[in-house]
C-alpha cells in the first residue's frame, strides 16, 4: 500500500516537470531552374485567348457558317495544344523542384522499477526516452533521402553508449537514400529499420498504441533480441507497394552480427511482406494506433536468418527467425478501437535479454496481444484512450517471463502532444524477483 501511494505521488510530482526543448517543423520547396519554369508558365498563359465575336460575325454576315465551323476547329486544336503545354510545364516545375522537410519530436519520462537498483533496491529515473531531429528532402522524383540525428534513454541510471546515442551522445539513428522507379519498386540504402515485426519493424516509435515496445524488441527497459544498432542495420533494402499499395514487400540484405561472432562476415537476410485488407499503408513509418482516421486490417510475415555464427561459445550457429502479426484498427461506436497480436519463433538467438532467461544461442518463442479504445468525447482539451498489454517469453529447457501491461494516453493533439502514463508486471517463474515498473510520459513533436 506504501509503495502504491509513492508511485502516485511521483507522478502528481512529474506534472510540474518539463524535460523538453523548444520544437518546431518547416516544410520547404525551392526550384532549381526557376528561369526555365517562368519562361514556360508564361508562354502557357499566352495560348489562354477565346474570341467571342464567332456568333456576332456569323449574324452580321462577315462569316459563313463554314467559315465559322473551320475557326472554331482551329480552336479546338489550339486549346488542346494549351492543354498538352501547361501538362509539360507542370511536369517540368515538378520535376526540377526540391522539397524538402525539417522536424523533431521528444518523448520524456519518469520511471519507478522495483528492485531497479544493482543492490536490489528500487529506483527512481528520469531520463530522456527520445530525442529525434529529421531531415528529409524529394531530390527528384527518383531519388530521395531521410535521416534522424537522435538520442534514446538519455540519462537512464546504467546505461552509456554515446557511439550509439544510448543513454549519452548523439548519432545518426537512421541514415538512407532511397531510388524510386515507381510505387512498387524502391531500392533504399543505409541505416535503416530492420524489416522483421510489425512493432519495431515498420512502426514509427512517435505513434505507438503502447508507451513503448514489446520488452524482447526493446521497449521499457529491455533489449532487444535480434542483432541491430538500436533497432537498425546497415545495408540495403528492396520495397514497395504493388497492387495499389494492397501488398507492401520488404527485403533486406544487411551486416546483422559483426566482428568475432560472425568469423566469416556472413551477410543477414531479412524479409517482410504484409497484406492490407482493407485501407492500405504505403509509408516505411506505419502507425501503431491511427485514432479513428483509418481503416486497417494487416496481416504479416516476416523472417531473419544469418549462419555461421558464433553465439555464447559455440561455433557454426546458424540464427533463424520468423513471425506472424496481424493488425487492426477500426472507428467504432463514437470512438475507434486498436488491436495487434504477434508471433516470434527464435532459433539460435544472437542476443541476451536482461528481462528474462534468454541468452544467446537459445531457441524461444515470444508473443504479445495489446488492444486499446479510443474513448468518444473530449475531456478537457484531449481524447483518452486506455489500452492493455500482454507478453510472454518462453525459452526451451528455461523458465518463463511474462509481462502483464495496463496504461493510458491522453491525446492533446493527436501523437503530436500527448501524455501516457503506463504499469507493468513483470512475472519470473525463476528465482528472479517479480518487479513492478510504472512509466510517466510526456510527449511532443512536429
Amino acid at each position: 500500500m506504501k509503495r502504491s501511494v509513492k508511485i502516485l505521488f511521483v507522478f502528481m510530482v512529474c506534472i510540474f516537470w518539463a524535460g523538453s526543448y523548444a520544437w518546431g517543423g518547416l516544410k520547404f520547396e525551392i526550384d532549381d531552374q526557376t528561369g526555365t519554369v517562368k519562361q514556360g508558365v508564361q508562354q502557357a498563359r499566352d495560348y489562354d485567348r477565346q474570341d467571342p465575336l464567332i456568333d456576332i460575325l456569323i449574324s452580321k454576315g462577315i462569316l459563313t457558317e463554314e467559315e465559322a465551323k473551320k475557326i472554331q476547329k482551329e480552336a479546338v486544336v489550339l486549346e488542346e495544344q494549351r492543354q498538352h503545354e501547361e501538362q509539360e510545364v507542370a511536369k517540368e516545375i515538378k520535376d526540377t523542384r526540391l522539397k524538402g522537410e525539417i522536424g523533431a519530436w521528444t518523448q520524456v519520462w519518469y520511471q519507478y522499477v522495483e528492485h531497479g537498483e544493482k543492490d536490489g533496491g528500487d529506483l527512481n529515473d528520469f531520463m530522456a526516452r527520445r530525442f529525434y531531429l529529421y531531415l528529409k528532402g524529394d531530390i527528384t522524383p527518383y531519388f530521395s533521402f531521410f535521416t534522424h540525428i537522435a538520442a534514446d534513454r538519455i540519462g537512464q541510471e546504467g546505461l552509456d553508449s554515446p557511439s550509439l546515442g544510448l543513454g549519452s551522445g548523439i548519432a545518426f539513428r537512421d541514415l538512407w537514400i532511397t531510388f524510386k522507379p515507381s510505387e512498387a519498386l524502391k531500392v533504399q540504402a543505409g541505416r535503416m529499420y530492420v524489416p522483421l515485426t510489425r512493432n519495431y519493424g515498420t512502426t514509427s516509435t512517435k505513434c505507438m498504441l503502447t508507451t513503448d515496445l514489446p520488452f524482447l524488441q526493446g521497449g521499457v527497459r529491455g533489449n532487444i533480441f535480434y542483432a541491430q544498432k538500436v533497432g537498425r542495420d546497415d545495408g540495403v533494402t528492396i520495397w514497395g507497394n504493388p497492387l495499389d499499395g494492397r501488398l507492401q514487400y520488404r527485403f533486406m540484405v544487411s551486416e546483422g552480427v559483426e566482428n568475432d561472432n560472425n568469423p566469416d562476415d556472413n551477410l543477414r537476410f531479412v524479409g517482410r511482406v504484409a497484406l492490407s485488407l482493407l485501407e492500405p499503408e504505403k509509408g516505411w513509418f506505419n502507425m501503431g494506433t491511427y485514432l479513428g482516421k483509418k481503416k486497417v486490417l494487416s496481416l504479416g510475415l516476416g523472417c531473419d536468418n544469418q549462419n555461421d555464427l558464433t553465439l555464447n561459445g559455440r561455433e557454426d550457429q546458424n540464427n533463424l527467425v520468423w513471425t506472424a502479426d496481424v493488425f487492426l484498427d477500426h472507428p467504432l461506436g463514437e470512438g475507434a478501437v486498436t488491436a495487434e497480436a504477434a508471433y516470434i519463433d527464435i532459433k539460435n538467438c544472437t542476443q541476451t535479454h536482461n528481462f528474462s532467461e534468454l541468452a544467446a544461442g537459445d531457441d524461444a518463442k515470444n508473443w504479445y496481444i495489446q488492444a486499446g479504445y479510443l474513448l468518444p468525447g473530449k475531456i478537457g482539451p484531449g481524447l483518452l484512450q486506455p489500452y492493455i498489454k500482454y507478453e510472454a517469453v518462453d525459452v526451451d529447457d528455461k523458465d518463463d517471463t511474462e509481462f502483464i501491461t495496463a496504461g493510458l494516453n491522453y491525446f492533446v493533439k493527436g501523437h503530436n502532444a500527448k501524455i501516457s502514463m503506463d504499469y507493468t508486471y513483470v512475472g519470473q517463474d525463476s528465482d528472479r524477483e517479480d518487479q513492478s515498473i510504472a512509466t510517466f510520459q510526456l510527449a511532443v513533436g512536429f
